[in-house]
């Protein structure tokens, strides 16, 4: 016996993937921290079980929208509500596995459905997948970010997971991220947040690093490159809602680069790479041994 996984990666920020279409793989936060990491697992950011939204207690009330359900962790065993560059990877799997043809898709995701476009790609080619990612909300509630003796202001921007977006004039400003950059007042993310740090680089265009929370520092975050662009894009007086005109950014990230559109609607769309690098099979005498 044997059970199936994948790697793959959106602009570096990389996952082990898991099909289950039937939930009938326990993943717990041990078995889920240790298949990602990079020298006793698999190693990756995160893992994408992958289930049908039917056979999913937190998904059911989806499955008449949304066949497959993204079952997201982050690499720490810990739940995650969404992940941008985990969506592109995991509608690539489901088209790379026959269970969706190019086009449209639709994903279940704790943070909601999310809606996919998979373009065509010969043979060999990239494969551009865009994610309309929802609409960023903006809660009252700031905060400022530290990291040694610098502090800047955060803006306070959520995407179905919370985000603080500091601006600085340079990204070594950042330090090493290994652990969290200190956020303050403590009760303005009781849960966590994923802090990122920007810097211009031209007109509509920026260069980003970023904590993911239980992660510490990625090559890439979806879902933060959508905070950085709508942030970015308030901070330069754009606000497509207001305009009548949407607005894109272009943002460089560790791992490439992604292209993040607010439409008049508020709806944000993320475009960007996701490919598939491995695949093979896990020992069940090894998995059963990693415990809950």
């Amino acid at each position: 016996m044997s059970i199936a996984f994948l790697k793959g990666h959106g602009t570096q920020n990389d996952f082990v993937i898991v099909p289950d279409p039937d939930n009938a793989i326990e993943l717990g936060p041990n078995a889920v921290a240790v298949l990602c990491d990079r020298r006793a697992g698999l190693g990756g950011d995160g893992l994408l079980h992958v289930v049908r939204s039917a056979a999913h207690p937190e998904a059911k009330h989806m499955a008449g929208e949304a066949e497959w359900f993204m079952d997201y962790r982050n690499g720490d065993g810990s739940v995650a509500e969404m992940c941008g560059n985990g969506v592109r990877v995991f509608a690539h799997y489901l088209q790379r596995a026959g269970h969706v043809e190019a086009g449209d898709v639709a994903v279940a995701t704790r943070g909601g459905i999310k809606r996919v476009h998979i373009a065509k790609a010969a043979e060999g080619e990239e494969v551009a997948i865009t994610v309309s990612m929802g609409k960023a909300a903006f809660p009252e509630e700031q905060a400022t970010v530290t990291v040694g003796e610098h502090s800047w202001p955060a803006r306070n921007v959520n995407m179905g997971n919370p985000h603080a977006v500091a601006f600085v004039d340079d990204l070594d400003q950042a330090g090493h991220l290994f652990t969290a950059p200190l956020t303050a007042p403590a009760g303005v993310y009781p849960d966590g947040v994923n802090v990122e740090f920007v810097a211009d680089r031209g007109e509509r265009h920026v260069a980003m690093r970023v904590h993911e929370r239980g992660v510490g520092e990625t090559r890439s975050c979806g879902t933060g490159a959508c905070a950085v662009a709508v942030a970015t894009a308030r901070r330069d007086g754009l606000d497509p809602a207001v305009t009548g005109a949407p607005v894109t950014y272009t943002i460089d990230l560790p791992g490439g680069r992604l292209v993040i559109t607010e439409r008049v609607d508020g709806e944000i769309e993320m475009t960007g790479p996701a490919v598939i690098v491995a695949e093979g099979e896990i020992s069940s005498e090894w998995f059963e041994n990693l415990g809950a």
